[in-house]
């Protein structure tokens, strides 16, 4: 029974409590959306920062193993020269023993192809060489880029931090005190109140009638719809940007002088 009490409770609600509670909640989250803007940009640009620090890691990560790989490439050709160098000592060695032209010409040959074989394999060593120390110059520019960055991003989180931490126990309070609002408005209207403080840009859902124009876009309202709102007989929506309207004085506010 309790249960269908609360909700009862919240259909029974007038026009005009109905539309005090928007505004009071309206208050509230405006309250809460001022304490957000103090962060700024801050939590973007933390994430942001760290998107871009994982990048530089991962171009870090990429630049070891072509190095790693050139470094084995060097050795591997290395390898090759000494084997080169070993046929040619075995061919040379042969060559104090042979019998005839044919012979000479063969191990004549072996000797050139080792020959060749290892200025070919120095070639590869040299070029291997340059572009170790081209990737380990870009490498170390990066890990500059990466302490850089990370360095930023402390900053950058002890500035979050320190703003959370001084602003955290207000947005609390607030917050407690907006779910215990909105538990007083009925679903729907909530929900369309919701929808429209997202779809606006300054989140103002429920703005009052300023100098005969809706508080929200501006725009000039009509006699006849400024008494409906003044009647609080129903919810009316600016026709221009659907903002929930009430006025100033349901609200609580003074009215401003007519221009």
């Amino acid at each position: 029974m309790a249960n269908d009490k609360t909700k009862n409770d919240k259909t029974d609600l007038t026009i005009e409590e109905r539309l005090k509670a928007l505004y009071q909640l309206q208050t509230l989250l405006s309250k809460i959306d001022e304490i957000k803007a103090q962060r700024g940009e801050l939590p973007n640009e933390i994430t942001d920062l760290e998107a871009g620090i994982e990048g530089l890691k991962t171009r870090i990560e990429k630049f070891q193993n072509e190095i790693d790989g050139l470094k084995n490439e060097i050795a591997q050709q290395k390898a090759n020269i000494e084997n080169a160098k070993a046929k040619i000592d075995q061919y040379n060695e042969q060559i104090k023993t042979i019998r005839n032209n044919r012979e000479y010409d063969h191990l004549s040959k072996e000797i050139e192809f080792q020959s060749l074989e290892i200025e070919l394999s120095q070639k590869k060593i040299r070029e291997a060489s340059e572009l170790v120390e081209k990737k380990i110059a870009e490498m170390e520019n990066t890990k500059v880029a990466l302490n850089e960055r990370c360095e930023i991003l402390e900053e950058k989180k002890g500035e979050l931090d320190k703003i959370v931490l001084e602003t955290k126990q207000d947005e609390e309070k607030l917050r407690i005190k907006a779910k215990k609002l909105e538990e007083k408005i009925e679903p729907r209207l909530l929900s369309a109140f919701k929808r429209i403080r997202k779809n606006v840009r300054n989140g103002l859902g429920i703005v009052c009638i300023q100098r005969k124009s809706c508080g929200g876009c501006f725009n000039r309202i009509p006699p006849q719809r400024q008494s409906e709102i003044r009647m609080h007989k129903k919810i009316i929506q600016c026709e221009y940007c659907g903002r929930i309207m009430i006025d100033p004085e349901l609200a609580g506010i003074a009215p401003e002088e007519s221009k």
